[in-house]
């Protein structure tokens, strides 16, 4: 798979997604399906919760192919 990544922003946290870092554990929309719904494109959806409930989600993701940073730290990415 390429090394491609994917961000989402709600304006407040940028979700990043690495898909080659993917494993589909599911504990993304299973634990945030609001924001995290792989039956939709695209399928994370910032808006969906609030910034510190996609923080949480975003930090149990067990491989790391999905890290945030908030706006505001841009240059210092938050990883899981």
């Amino acid at each position: 798979m390429k090394n491609i990544t994917k961000k989402y922003t709600n304006g407040e946290v940028t979700i990043v997604w690495q898909p080659a870092l993917c494993v589909h554990s599911a504990k993304c929309f299973l634990g945030l399906p609001s924001v995290f719904d792989p039956t939709k494109r695209p399928w994370i959806n910032p808006q969906g919760a609030d910034t510190q409930k996609i923080v949480n989600q975003v930090k149990r993701c067990p491989f790391g192919a999905l890290s945030y940073y908030l706006n505001k730290e841009e240059n210092n990415p938050q990883k899981p």
